[in-house]
């Protein structure tokens, strides 16, 4: 219809709008309803059109991998109450989306000579306050013609990715150093937290456990080859690839731990995560102590 009307303005003033309007088979008095609502169809373009360069400048800032609803949840931060559905139609409009991987199957390795530890989280990855369980594992990057190894060690109360390693190999130290990292970030007292990994060779190893058990940290294990067992941090690393990798290229190692130092500290710092609430991972710990500390009060 808004074809037709369009037509009618554009020649009213040869053929006449009754003459048109009888000739496209519409009434007069809606042509005229249209023409009187002209403003506030202008009004809302010209909101759409600003809306649009704010949802582009969010989707650019998160390197193209935020959708709907971070989007959204950004919005609201910044320009108070946004609608949803109004979002997903201008990204729509203007062909942006998030981004999305399939998911690949990563194989541990694991020690057999080392009996491994007992499963202390049983596929649970919730924890009721920070430091109380950690989850980590170990990804590989392309970096110029060859690979770097990443270990992350991620706080499943928050989220939060509490310490991490970048290392051209895969030893032993790799998890050591991110394990001593994440003590650093805690202030060193970190006694009676559960560490949950696969049974990769590394975490079996006797200089991870002998970390472990100089900070009082208690090993968990998953069994081999069941990424459901390590859910949290294989869904870190989906998100690591889609959102920092994706579409990107390293040529220097010192460009990749730049760029994943950068990176991590938006991701704890900035991200929304829909299973926080969309908050950041650091937010979501400052507003748990915050209520921990009401709670002593009262």
């Amino acid at each position: 219809m808004t074809g037709r009307w369009r037509f009618i303005s554009d020649h009213r003033d040869l053929y006449g709008i009754q003459r048109l309007c009888r000739a496209m088979g519409v009434s007069a008095s809606g042509f005229y309803r249209w023409i009187a609502a002209a403003a506030a169809r202008a009004a809302r373009r010209s909101a759409d059109d600003d809306l649009g360069a704010r949802i582009e400048e969010i989707h650019g800032e998160s390197n193209g991998t935020y959708g709907v609803p971070r989007i959204t949840r950004e919005l609201r931060e910044r320009h108070g109450p946004i609608n949803h559905k109004r979002v997903a139609r201008l990204m729509r409009e203007r062909g942006l989306a998030g981004r999305h991987l399939r998911r690949t199957v990563r194989m541990t390795i694991a020690d057999r000579s080392v009996p491994p530890a007992p499963d202390l989280v049983g596929r649970d990855f919730r924890a009721a306050a920070p430091d109380v369980r950690w989850c980590g594992d170990i990804t590989y990057l392309p970096v110029g013609g060859s690979w770097m190894y990443l270990a992350t060690v991620i706080d499943m109360h928050s989220r939060r990715v509490v310490g991490w390693s970048l290392a051209e190999h895969m030893r032993s130290g790799l998890v050591v150093d991110a394990v001593r990292s994440a003590v650093g970030v805690r202030g060193g007292n970190v006694h009676g937290v559960v560490f949950h990994s696969d049974r990769g060779a590394q975490y079996t190893s006797a200089a991870f456990a002998e970390v472990c058990r100089a900070h009082g940290i208690r090993r968990s294990m998953g069994r081999v080859g069941s990424s459901y067992d390590n859910a949290m941090a294989e869904s870190f690393f989906a998100t690591l690839k889609r959102e920092l990798l994706y579409g990107s290229r390293w040529l220097t190692r010192a460009q990749a731990r730049s760029e994943m130092f950068s990176w991590l500290a938006w991701y704890n710092r900035r991200r929304h995560h829909s299973a926080l609430g969309y908050r950041s991972p650091v937010e979501f710990e400052q507003e748990s102590s915050a209520i921990d500390t009401l709670r002593l009060v009262a």
